[in-house]
C-alpha cells in the first residue's frame, strides 16, 4: 500500500505545475498583464503578453505561427512547453525562481546572474 502511495504521489508531481499566481505574475511583469493587439518588446524582437521571441517559440516546438503568440492562451503554451523541456526539475517541483530564469534568460538562465533581478520581480509580482 506504502507502495502504491508513493507512486502516486510521484506521478502526480512529474505533472506538476507553476501556480497560476506564476502566470499572473508573468504576464504582469513582460506586458503589465496587457491582452489583445499587438503587444511588442525588446526593440520589436519579442511580442505578445508574455513577451516570447521567435527562437523561445520554435525551441517550445509548439505547433502554430508565430505571431500566434499574441493570444495569451496560446503564449502559455508555449512558455509550458519551452520551461518542461529546459527545466523539467523546477517545473515538477513549482520552483518559479528557476521557471522565470529560464523564461528570461533562456534554457542556462537559472545560472545566469543577470536573471536574478528578473526572477525577483516575478516574486513580488506573485504577493
Amino acid at each position: 500500500m506504502r507502495l502504491l502511495l508513493l507512486t502516486v504521489a510521484l506521478a502526480a508531481t512529474s505533472y506538476a505545475a507553476p501556480p497560476e499566481a506564476f502566470w499572473r505574475a508573468l504576464h504582469h511583469v513582460e506586458s503589465s498583464g496587457r491582452r489583445g493587439g499587438l503587444i511588442l518588446g525588446d526593440e520589436g524582437r519579442s511580442r505578445g503578453p508574455l513577451q516570447i521571441m521567435r527562437g523561445y517559440h520554435a525551441d517550445s516546438r509548439v505547433a502554430g505561427a508565430y505571431e500566434q503568440v499574441d493570444d495569451l492562451a496560446y503564449s502559455r503554451r508555449v512558455v509550458t512547453a519551452y520551461l518542461k523541456r529546459y527545466a523539467p526539475k523546477a517545473w515538477a517541483e513549482g520552483d518559479v525562481e528557476t521557471l522565470a530564469r529560464v523564461h528570461n534568460g533562456g534554457p542556462r538562465g537559472a545560472s545566469k546572474p543577470q536573471t536574478k533581478a528578473y526572477a525577483a520581480r516575478v516574486r513580488r509580482a506573485m504577493q
